[in-house]
């Protein structure tokens, strides 16, 4: 594994660079621009016009400016959403929201695609599964970029840990949890801390974006693009319908955490300040059982790591329907995005890795359409946010995760009973005369010689 890393992880750390700029901000947005819904309602719009962009961006950009240059003005989306929380409101707002949107498939396609050419590409070299490498690469790569959570909350928390005056009332922990509904809303604690650290907040969001925009994504090696040029889509594929509630899941468990936990568990018991802690908990999980997951799925399958994240997931769900939570309770606070970490590992590292291997022949469509339809998830899930009660809501995330596991367990039984034939990336274009450096200097001196007499 010792010639690519170094080429992924260029990937990985450019990721890590712009979304700890992007992720804290993504997690104080139901409570930092609480007014009338308009944060929650602005990560709607966001997956919302990464829905249309996923129908027909990623091919355009990838194909004729390869991945390179595509994760290079995809991200610049993400800086023009950091401009418009300087100063929010609903136009700027919905505008910069609708921008980073319309990057937001191309960018993670381009990355999905550079890392499945490159484990496919090291497989064939060192005479190893595909499907290992990938899920080692994806695992890697989550490692590095989930950890950008640490640093973006670590921000976000520190900053706003200046403003002393943030207190919880206690007569509002009555409408913290599960009890939360339409109504109360309005009268849930989420005091705001001053807008001079709100801003500063933000400056410093937009300063690590801009670097990694400017200096990190130059040193990508566009030649992983080649095959992924050459491939058409194939979104006809059943299994791709099979895999539309694991997805569209993916997207329900996230939006819940960010959006839900944060706003009617953290801010309205603990106060604002206390989200980046809770959120740094949650990333430095997720990122540590990424890389441990990556390694591990070779051992015990995919199956299990699935089985593991679903019963996690439905554990945390039914404790939260249940529990009243209160500032005495501290730890408490901490140990559900812990456990959410661990089971996003599996849900993020897996199902890539799964898509990367079923579609190894037709990535463009593939991962287009895990965009596509993990975005709907969210988009869902932020839509009826400020309308229903929460009990609702993980009354029907618990649904979505029953559908997730029956349909995702007949497309194991049926890789089983029809295995993905592996990828050879040497079958996919004729050998040029440029392959003689893969050659030793002994077989390459005699061909020299040969083609000289």
């Amino acid at each position: 594994l010792r010639a690519e890393p170094p080429k992924m992880s260029l990937v990985s750390f450019g990721f890590l660079l712009l979304f700890t700029a992007y992720w804290g901000l993504q997690s104080l947005q139901s409570s930092l621009n609480a007014e009338n819904g308009m944060g929650v309602i602005s990560l709607s719009v966001i997956y919302g016009a990464i829905i249309l962009s996923s129908m027909f961006l990623p091919p355009i950009m990838i194909k004729n400016l390869g991945c390179k240059w595509t994760i290079v003005l995809s991200m610049g989306c993400y800086v023009a959403y950091s401009f418009g929380n300087l100063a929010p409101g609903w136009p700027s707002l919905m505008t910069t929201s609708a921008i980073l949107g319309m990057g937001g498939s191309p960018l993670w396609s381009a990355k999905c695609t550079y890392l499945t050419i490159s484990g496919n590409r090291r497989s064939q070299k060192i005479n190893k599964k595909g499907q290992d490498l990938i899920n080692q690469y994806f695992g890697i790569f989550f490692f590095i970029f989930q950890s950008s959570a640490v640093w973006g909350n670590l921000m976000s928390s520190l900053i706003f840990g200046q403003d002393t005056s943030i207190e919880v009332p206690e007569e509002n922990l009555q409408f913290c949890g599960a009890t939360s509904c339409v109504e109360d809303f309005t009268v849930a604690n989420s005091t705001l801390p001053a807008r001079h650290l709100v801003n500063t907040l933000l400056g410093c969001y937009i300063v690590l974006a801009i670097i990694f925009v400017a200096v990190f994504l130059d040193n990508i090696d566009r030649d992983l693009a080649r095959e992924f040029r050459k491939t058409k889509g194939n979104q006809s594929d059943p299994r791709l319908l099979l895999l539309i509630p694991l997805t569209m899941y993916s997207g329900f468990e996230q939006s819940f955490l960010a959006g839900e936990y944060t706003k009617n568990y953290v801010t309205c018991a603990l106060g604002i300040h206390y989200v980046g802690f809770v959120m740094i908990c949650f990333g430095a999980s997720n990122s540590l059982c990424s890389f441990a997951f990556g390694r591990l799925a070779q051992y015990t399958g995919r199956i299990a790591l699935f089985c593991l994240a679903a019963v996690t997931n439905l554990s945390c769900f039914l404790g939260l329907l249940f529990w009243e939570p209160h500032p005495d309770q501290l730890g408490v606070f901490f140990v559900f995005p812990a456990l959410w970490g661990m089971a996003d590992a599996v849900w993020q590292t897996q199902t890539n890795a799964l898509y990367g291997i079923l579609f190894a022949e037709h990535k463009e469509a593939a991962f287009a359409n895990y965009r596509m339809w993990e975005s709907l998830g969210f988009v869902i899930a932020f839509a009826y946010s400020t309308y229903i009660c929460l009990s609702t809501k993980i009354y029907i995330a618990l649904a979505v995760l029953a559908l997730t596991m029956v349909t995702y367990l007949y497309v194991e039984y049926n890789e089983y009973k029809h295995p993905t034939p592996q990828v050879t990336i040497d079958n996919l274009h004729k050998p040029e005369k440029t392959d003689l450096k893969e050659l030793n200097d002994k077989d390459e001196k005699d061909i020299i010689s040969q083609t000289q007499m």
